[in-house]
């Protein structure tokens, strides 16, 4: 790992919180990411599951946890599962955790080896009535790979078939919907890298540079403050390309009088930073360009100003649909005919903003946490709506982070330029 060793407590207190939810006498079993190919015998770079790095803060292949918080041995009621050691296949692939460094990091005294876990776990499993498994439930979910904790899942009920069997991830979208403070702690670090990043490219930017240029400067600036790297593929879209949403090809020149559309995080810990800013290429706005970002900045405060606990996202979605149409009838993009010729499915502003304006954020980009329930203190969501306006070849689109609160919004990426004024100052050279 490149980022500096986190307090294991918040792993610690996310086990205590998935413990609580699970009935008496169950087994909850956490199963690793595959270990996914490309060519010849190369493999991509490794990524966790998500929901097993949140409970143990391990990152490496071949992993499993098992909770089984009312087992009458409680040296056995937290297991860590990892691949033992082997020096011949450390000459090739580097250092694997030894016992004491997965311990340090998840928390979890008890260790056992891949090998040596099938006779134990058929011990555990036969004095559980209940076993909790996990699926991927994101609402985003698009893939139709069956991964890992799917074949597992077939394998133990063909073993075990007269369990009752839970879904963790009905649990999991519940807890990790909701973040605790040591958390947001990790995810400020990521919005700390991801501010210095954003100066530098400020610094960086002018007319004739590349958009790939712009992008290693980001990955540079991410990887020398120890974040793992990009959270996400980096959009850095100049001119009429900043209308494609997820536009990564990041292969043009920015050209003077052109606007740039930057969406990049750092991922540090674990947990993903999520930052869009439109900045001018020549480091001065145009009086029409600054028109539309100031109705661009003015919905995305009006949207932080709503965005609350005890709102659903689908409603606040429709409130900020509502600002949206004020705005675009006053920058002249709407007409009044147009809204009131719209309809509920098909509502007119939606030409010129045309995707949602807030996602759950935390250790993945499209965080788990509810669209249709009301929102709770705690949670963490990005704030980004945008403009995008074919006929002037012009995409604009403002994001930040903010978790809420009993007390009210905290915009984590307060401190990073936003408003006109901010981002000329900020590419003002020195």
């Amino acid at each position: 790992m490149k980022h500096l060793p986190l307090d294991s407590t918040l792993f610690i207190n996310n086990r205590k919180r998935f413990a609580q939810e699970m009935v008496n006498n169950s087994i909850a079993i956490f199963v690793g990411n595959d270990e996914m190919p490309t060519n010849g015998d190369a493999l991509m770079k490794y990524k966790q599951n998500s929901s097993l790095y949140w409970l143990t803060g391990i990152d490496q292949e071949d992993s499993m946890l098992l909770l089984f918080p009312s087992l009458y041995d409680e040296t056995y009621r937290e297991v860590l599962v990892l691949v033992r050691p082997n020096e011949a296949k450390e000459k090739w692939d580097g250092k694997r955790l030894r016992a004491e460094e997965a311990t340090a990091i998840s928390g979890i005294k008890t260790i056992v080896w891949l090998d040596t876990l099938d006779a134990q776990l058929q011990v555990w499993i036969h004095l559980a009535d209940h076993i909790y498994l996990n699926t991927n439930e994101n609402d985003r979910k698009s893939n139709t790979i069956r991964t890992r904790e799917y074949r597992f899942i077939d394998e133990l009920k063909a073993q075990y078939p007269l369990h009752q069997y839970h879904r963790s991830a009905k649990i999991l979208k519940k807890l990790r919907g909701v973040k605790t403070p040591e958390e947001v702690n990790v995810l400020q670090t990521a919005i700390d890298i991801t501010k210095k990043t954003f100066d530098r490219v400020c610094q960086f930017v002018q007319p004739g540079v590349m958009e790939y240029e712009i992008e290693a400067e980001i990955v540079h600036e991410f990887l020398r403050n120890r974040a793992k790297g990009e959270a996400y593929g980096s959009i850095v879209a100049s001119g009429d390309r900043a209308r494609t949403l997820h536009y990564v090809s990041n292969n043009q020149v920015c050209k003077d009088g052109e606007l740039i559309l930057l969406d990049f995080g750092a991922e540090y810990g674990g947990y993903c930073a999520d930052l869009t800013r439109t900045i001018p290429v020549n480091g001065k706005f145009t009086e029409r360009q600054k028109e539309v970002y100031n109705a661009c900045l003015h919905l995305h405060n009006y949207a932080k100003s709503i965005l609350k606990p005890g709102i659903s996202v689908l409603d606040y979605t429709e409130k900020v649909g509502d600002e949206a149409t004020k705005q675009f009838l006053a920058i002249g993009l709407l007409t009044e005919a147009d809204v009131k010729n719209e309809s509920k499915d098909n509502r007119a502003y939606r030409k010129y903003l045309y995707h949602g304006i807030s996602h759950h954020l935390g250790i993945d980009v499209h965080d788990l946490g509810t669209r249709h329930e009301p929102l709770e203190a705690g949670m963490l969501l990005t704030v980004e709506p945008g403009i995008y306006i074919e006929a002037e070849q012009m995409g604009i689109r403002i994001e930040n982070n903010v978790w809420l609160t009993e007390d009210g919004n905290i915009d984590l990426m307060s401190h990073i330029p936003i408003t006109v004024e901010e981002i000329e100052a900020a590419m003002k050279k020195h």
